[in-house]
C-alpha cells in the first residue's frame, strides 16, 4: 500500500475491516478478499449513498481490484503489519488476523454492513464472486465496456487498467443519494487533507 495515501485512521479501518473478514471466512484467500472489499464499499454505496472504505477500485482481469492492496498482500504486509499476515496455502494466498477484530473505527451501521457482507458473499468462492463482478450490467462490466478492454479483459489478453470504478454510477436513477454520495467523497478528500 502507498504509505503516502492512506492515513492512520484509514489504515486501522482497512486492517480491522480485513481482520472481520479473516475472523468470519477461513481460510481467506487473497482474491476472495479482494472481491470481498468490493462488496463492502458496493453494498456501502447501494445501501447509504455513501462510501465505505473509499477505495479505488481498478478494472482488473478477475474484477475491480484496489492496486495498493493487492500489492500489499502479493507479499508479507507493510503497512498492514500490526493487522494482518500472509501465508501460502497450496495454489492461494490466504489472509490471517494478527489480533483480534476492534470496531473502534466503525458506527454500527458499517458493523451492520460488514455483517450482512459476509452473509451474503462469505459462502461463495473466489471464483464465484470474480463471476458476479463480471455480470453484464455491473459497474467493472460496464467500465470495461466503456474504456474498449471488456474483451481483452474477459480473453486474458490484458491483465490490469488504470481505469476505475465510478461507484457514483450505481446512483443514476437516485440523484439525491448520488448527490448525497458525492458530498460524501468530497468531506474525505477535506478530511483526509487536514490529516496528511
Amino acid at each position: 500500500m502507498n504509505q503516502g495515501i492512506y492515513t492512520k485512521d484509514e489504515i486501522a479501518k482497512i486492517g480491522n475491516a480485513i481482520i472481520y473478514l479473516a475472523e468470519r471466512i477461513n481460510p481467506l484467500p487473497k482474491t476472495k478478499l479482494l472481491k470481498m472489499l468490493y462488496f463492502l464499499e458496493e453494498t456501502s454505496v447501494k445501501k447509504w449513498g455513501c462510501p465505505f472504505l473509499n477505495l479505488k477500485f481498478d478494472v482488473w482481469h478477475l474484477g475491480p481490484v484496489v492496486r495498493d492492496i493487492f500489492v500489499e498482500l502479493s507479499s508479507e504486509p507493510v503497512l498492514l503489519a500490526d493487522y494482518i499476515q500472509c501465508m501460502e496455502d497450496g495454489d492461494s494466498r490466504v489472509v490471517l488476523p494478527k489480533r483480534p477484530f476492534s470496531d473502534d473505527e466503525f458506527n454500527d451501521n458499517e458493523l451492520e454492513l460488514l455483517n450482512l457482507v459476509v452473509k451474503s458473499y462469505g459462502h461463495l468462492t473466489g471464483k464465484e464472486l470474480i463471476r458476479l463482478t463480471h455480470n453484464k450490467h455491473s459497474l467493472w462490466y460496464n467500465t470495461a465496456q466503456r474504456h474498449q478492454v471488456l474483451e481483452y479483459l474477459e480473453q486474458g489478453l490484458q491483465t490490469t487498467t488504470d481505469f476505475s470504478i465510478n461507484f457514483a454510477d450505481l446512483l443514476e436513477d437516485q440523484p439525491e443519494k448520488k448527490a448525497f454520495y458525492g458530498e460524501n467523497l468530497d468531506f474525505q478528500r477535506l478530511n483526509k487533507t487536514l490529516k496528511i
